[in-house]
C-alpha cells in the first residue's frame, strides 16, 4: 500500500537538549500494571541524545522530557501514575513507501453527527507485535511549529501529543504474520482534522512508518457538548458549550422555550484562552491543543419545575444560522419548595475510550460504567455534583473535549456542577495550597473556562448552590481553607446563612477528604484526612449542624457514623430519627479512576467501605425525610443506604458545641 502524502515537516535545527537531572519512578502500583507501558506515545522525543533505560530509574533525561514527565509523577490520590515505567529512546522517522494507512470515510458528520466511527486499513512490510497506531489532531503534527517552554527546554520531535493510540494487532491477531490490519476508532468533532500514524519499534524505539490521509468533520466549527449549570439566582439556568466560531465570525445564542411556546433567544458570552495561560508542561508544550471558543448563555426567570427545550446557535456574518440539536431540561425548584428532589454526587470520574484505545493517564476504567449507569437512570436524577478530578487531562487538553462528549447526555439534561480538584488546579508557584504538579500545567484555567460555576470569582471556585430543600456549600480544597482565610469566611457564611426551616438538608462538598477516611495513603501519614482539615472546619460543621460532608480524592466509597471530634454521636447505622448531634462523612471518589485501598484496621467510626466504583444519591422526599444511597457503577444497584427522619425542632435542638453558652439571663 502506498504511503499517503502528508505535509509533515522535520525540524533540522533542533539542538541537543541539556541532560542533567534524574527522575526516579515508583513501581508500587499493582492496579495499573498492565497499562504502565501502554499510555505513552511518540510525542516525547528528543533528537541527538542517547537515553539509557534502567528498570526503575530513568537517568540523565533531556530537560524537555523531564519537565513533561515531572508533571506526570506519582500523586497521592491514586498511587503510581501509569507512566511510572517508561522506556524512552531516540525516535526516528522511517517512512516506508511499502507501508501505508488509509482512513475512511474521510468526511464525517454529513448528517450532523458529532461522533463517528472511522475504519483504518494499514499494512507494513516488516510487521511486529509492538507496532501501534497513533491518532493526531490537528492532522499536521509537524515539529516546525513547536514552541519552547523556556530557553532551556527544547521541543520534542513531534509537536503534538496523540489523542489516543491502539496496538496494530489489537483486533488483528495475525498482523505479525500478514502485515495487514484493520481497526475501528471512534472520533468526536474537535474543531480540527485528524490523521493516523503507523509506528514500529513499540513505545521504546518509535519509528514513524506511514501516515494516513486526512479525516475531518463536515462542520468542525459546529456548536457542541452543552453543559448545564445552575446560575447565581434560583430561577436561572446557564448553558455552556464549545465551538470553532469566534465573535468576529458569528454571534452565539441559545434559542429556548417552555413546551415549545413563546420562543426566546438569549445571547451568550464568549471566552477562550491561549498557550501562555498555561503554567507549565505538558499543558503549554506537547499537551497543548487549541480549546476553540467557549460560550455561556444565561436563561433567566424560569418557572420552577417546568420543562424547557433549547438549542445552541450561531448567527453568521451573512445572516444565516448554524444550529445544534434540540435538548431539554427541567427548571430548578424554588428554594425551600416541598417536592421530590434527587441529587447525584461523586468525584474522580475521568474519561475512558469506548473503542478500547489507550490514552494519556489511562487509569479511569470505571468511568464509562458510571456514565452509562447515570444515563440509564437520568429520568430519576435532578442535578449532579462532580466534586473534583474531572477528566484527568493532566495537561493534555484534547481530553477535555472528549470528556464533555462523554457526559453530554447527562450535562445537556440536568445541571452538572463541578468542584476543583488537584488534577485541575495544583501547580508549583501558582498559588495552589498544595505545591504539586498534578494539573499538568493547567493550574485551573481549563476547568474554570470549560464549566460554569456560580462563584463570585471563578478562579477561587468556591460557591453556594441552593436546590429546593438542599443547601450545598462547595469548597475548594486546592486553595487555603484554614481559619482566618477568605475561604474559611465563605464556608462559615454559607453554613450560617441558610434558613433550615426552608432548606433543612445542609451538605458540605469538597474534593480532598477534610473529614474521615480509612484510605491507606492517609494512614501512612498517621492521619485519616488532609492535614489541618478537621482541625479548622469541624467546629463549623458542628456549630451549624451540617448533615453530610462528602468528598472525593480517595477512589473508593466509605461512610462514617455521625461524628464529632472522633466520637460517634449516634449508634444507629441505617435509620436516624431526630437530631444527628454530629456530621456524617462520606468518601465518594469512586467515579472511575483507579481504586484506592483501605487499611485493614476497622475503626469504630467507619460504618461501610467499598473498594469499587460507584456514586452517591440523595433523595429529599420532604422537609423531614431524606434517603441516602450508595450505588455501584457496574449495575446501578444500592449497596449501602440510610434514612434520616426529623422535624425542624430537631435541627434547633442543642448538641455539643452547637449552641452558645448559657448566661444568667437564660
Amino acid at each position: 500500500m502506498a504511503v499517503s502524502h502528508h505535509p509533515l515537516q522535520l525540524n533540522s535545527n533542533l539542538k541537543e537538549p541539556l541532560c542533567r537531572r534524574q527522575w526516579t519512578v515508583s513501581s508500587t502500583s499493582k492496579v495499573l500494571s498492565k497499562f504502565e507501558l501502554r499510555s505513552f506515545s511518540a510525542s516525547f522525543f528528543c533528537s541527538s541524545v542517547q537515553i539509557s533505560v534502567v528498570m526503575r530509574r530513568l537517568e540523565f533525561l533531556c530537560l524537555g522530557i523531564l519537565w513533561i514527565l515531572a508533571a506526570l509523577q506519582q500523586v497521592k490520590s491514586h498511587g503510581s501514575h501509569p507512566f511510572s515505567k517508561i522506556a524512552i529512546h531516540k525516535s526516528t522517522f522511517a517512512l516506508n513507501e511499502n507501508a501505508g494507512v488509509k482512513a475512511s470515510p474521510s468526511v464525517l458528520g454529513l448528517k450532523g453527527e458529532n461522533t463517528e466511527w472511522v475504519t483504518l486499513k494499514y499494512s507494513s512490510p516488516n510487521p511486529s507485535s509492538d507496532d501501534w497506531i497513533g491518532v493526531f489532531s490537528p492532522a499536521n503534527f509537524s515539529s516546525s511549529s513547536c514552541p519552547m517552554d523556556n530557553p532551556r527546554v527544547y521541543p520534542p520531535l513531534l509537536c503534538s501529543a496523540p489523542i489516543k493510540f491502539l496496538y496494530a494487532n489489537y483486533t488483528n491477531p495475525k498482523y505479525k504474520t500478514t502485515g495487514r490490519g484493520l481497526l475501528k476508532l471512534q472520533l468526536i468533532n474537535q474543531r480540527s482534522d485528524f490523521s493516523f500514524a503507523l509506528f514500529s519499534g513499540g513505545l521504546a524505539k518509535p519509528k514513524v512508518v506511514a501516515i494516513s490521509n486526512r479525516v475531518t468533520f463536515a462542520n468542525p466549527d459546529a456548536p457542541l457538548y452543552p453543559r448545564l449549570a445552575q446560575g447565581k439566582d434560583w430561577n436561572e439556568m446557564t448553558v455552556t458549550w464549545t465551538s470553532g466560531y469566534g465573535i468576529d465570525e458569528a454571534e452565539p445564542l441559545v434559542e429556548w422555550s417552555q413546551n415549545g411556546k413563546d420562543l426566546m433567544r438569549s445571547p451568550a458570552g464568549t471566552l477562550t484562552f491561549d498557550r501562555n495561560s498555561m503554567c507549565g508542561a505538558p499543558a503549554r508544550t506537547v499537551g497543548w491543543r487549541d480549546p476553540g471558543f467557549i460560550h455561556t448563555s444565561f436563561l433567566k426567570e424560569l418557572w420552577p419545575n417546568n420543562e424547557y427545550t433549547y438549542k445552541l446557535g450561531h448567527r453568521l456574518t451573512n445572516g444565516s444560522y448554524i444550529w445544534s440539536s434540540t435538548y431539554k431540561f427541567r427548571a430548578p425548584p424554588y428554594p425551600g419548595q416541598n417536592s421530590l428532589q434527587r441529587v447525584v454526587i461523586f468525584g474522580d470520574m475521568g474519561k475512558d475510550e469506548a473503542d478500547g484505545s489507550n490514552e494519556f493517564n489511562d487509569f479511569q476504567h470505571g468511568s464509562l460504567n458510571t456514565t452509562r449507569t447515570l444515563i440509564q437512570d437520568l429520568k430519576n436524577i435532578d442535578i449532579v455534583f462532580h466534586i473534583g478530578d474531572i477528566c484527568y487531562a493532566n495537561g493534555y487538553l484534547s481530553q477535555w473535549d472528549q470528556f464533555t462528549a462523554q457526559i453530554g447526555p447527562i450535562a445537556s439534561t440536568v445541571p452538572y456542577m463541578i468542584a476543583s480538584g488537584n488534577h485541575e488546579r495544583d501547580w508549583p508557584g501558582s498559588g495552589s495550597f498544595y505545591d504539586t504538579m498534578d494539573s499538568g500545567g493547567e493550574c485551573g484555567v481549563v476547568a474554570q473556562n470549560m464549566f460554569y460555576v456560580p462563584a463570585e470569582n471563578r478562579e477561587k471556585f468556591w460557591y453556594v448552590s441552593d436546590y429546593g430543600m438542599f443547601r450545598f456549600c462547595v469548597a475548594n480544597t486546592e486553595l487555603d481553607w484554614r481559619e482566618g482565610t477568605e475561604q474559611y469566611k465563605f464556608i462559615e457564611h454559607c453554613l450560617a446563612s441558610v434558613d433550615r426551616q426552608k432548606q433543612p438538608w445542609l451538605i458540605f462538598l469538597a474534593h480532598r477528604v477534610l473529614g474521615y477516611s480509612s484510605c491507606t495513603f492517609y494512614a501512612e501519614q498517621g492521619s485519616s484526612s488532609e492535614p489541618m482539615g478537621r482541625e479548622s472546619l469541624q467546629s463549623l460543621w458542628q456549630k451549624y449542624k451540617v448533615d453530610l460532608a462528602i468528598y472525593g480524592h480517595v477512589h473508593s466509597y466509605e461512610r462514617t457514623c455521625p461524628i464529632y471530634q472522633n466520637i460517634c454521636t449516634n449508634d444507629e447505622k441505617h435509620y436516624y430519627k431526630g437530631a444527628l448531634n454530629g456530621t456524617i462523612h462520606v468518601v465518594a471518589g469512586g467515579g472511575g479512576a483507579s481504586l484506592s485501598p483501605f487499611i485493614t484496621l476497622q475503626t469504630k467510626w467507619s460504618i461501610y467501605r467499598d473498594y469499587d466504583y460507584g456514586f452517591v444519591k440523595l433523595t429529599a422526599f420532604d422537609h423531614s425525610n431524606l434517603l441516602f444511597e450508595y450505588k455501584k457503577s457496574s449495575d446501578g444497584r444500592v449497596y449501602d443506604s440510610f434514612r434520616l427522619s426529623r422535624d425542624y425542632r430537631d435541627i434547633l435542638a442543642c448538641a455539643v458545641d452547637s449552641c452558645p453558652s448559657t448566661t444568667l439571663a437564660s
